[in-house]
């Protein structure tokens, strides 16, 4: 079951052409960000019969890092709006053997079972909440008080210019390309380092440390027209586009990126956030 209070516009999206994409690409973006899976799942000590939630999960990675550190009595479970992404996700599950549990549903609303959960992590699956000190605070409801939360989020876009690269080239040529508000459900909407702080102290959590983490990533140069086809708003605007445009914005955004390009790699560094706190009584 479902449960979301996101317009029918992000339901659709990520059960759609953004969800699609993410799992077309499930191989190329776990091992760019292997790094942020294995600090987060550093959280669980091995054999611990602990209960670790994943608050967008996506494809499962970071969820399943975390459950094989997990003893017999231990519990992983990942939630994700995206219903394509969770059937990956269990797929990857079954596939691999590893015992984690996966549910379809907006973590703003949905009803966790009180006060059962010992650890939250998330790899760039905060940032969408509509209301998100009503999500941390339901995630701090399911939280054990004094449970840990070690999220890893991105800082603001003028700090990513790679992650913005192909959507400033091709703007002349998608006029309809949405624009990036900072504050609004997304990938930088966790960019202010007050901001995030505030929401979590609103919403009960404590013992609030956010600290900078840039992340050295590089993925083969061969996987570049992949990527910046299928990912982001020029992906997103490309599927609806006609070959002539599709053509154009290539061409132009492929240049773009040149300067990442070294050899037979593309090289760029993701500017991060590491937050860590603690549930509030």
């Amino acid at each position: 079951m479902t449960v979301s209070t996101h317009s029918d516009e992000q339901i659709a999206l990520w059960n759609g052409p953004a969800g699609l994409a993410w799992v077309d690409a499930q191989e190329l973006l776990d091992a760019i960000y292997r790094p942020v899976e294995s600090l987060l799942a550093d959280l669980v000590p091995v054999g611990s019969p602990r209960a670790i939630l994943d608050v967008g999960c996506g494809t499962g990675a970071t969820t399943l890092a975390a459950a094989r550190r997990l003893g017999s009595d231990g519990r992983a479970l990942g939630v994700d709006l995206s219903e394509v992404m969770i059937a990956a996700a269990r797929t990857r599950a079954a596939h691999d053997g590893v015992r984690a549990q996966f549910a379809c549903a907006d973590a703003q609303i949905y009803p966790f079972e009180p006060s059962t959960v010992d650890a939250i992590i998330s790899r760039f699956g905060v940032m969408f909440f509509g209301d998100p000190v009503r999500a941390f605070g339901n995630l701090r409801a399911a939280a054990r008080k004094g449970a840990a939360a070690r999220l890893v989020v991105w800082r603001t876009a003028a700090e990513n210019p790679f992650m913005t690269t192909a959507e400033r080239a091709a703007a002349p040529l998608l006029p309809k390309l949405p624009p990036r508000r900072p504050d609004a459900p997304g990938q930088f909407a966790l960019g202010d380092r007050d901001r995030i702080s505030s929401i979590l102290d609103e919403s009960g959590w404590t013992s609030i440390d956010i600290q900078p983490f840039d992340l050295e990533c590089t993925f083969p140069e061969k996987e570049l027209i992949r990527y910046l086809t299928r990912l982001g708003p020029v992906g997103m605007a490309l599927q609806q586009a006609d070959d002539q445009t599709r053509t154009r914005v290539i061409g132009v955004a492929r240049t773009a990126f040149e300067p990442y390009v070294h050899g037979a790699d593309v090289h760029f560094t993701a500017a991060c956030w590491i937050i860590e706190a603690r549930a509030g009584a």
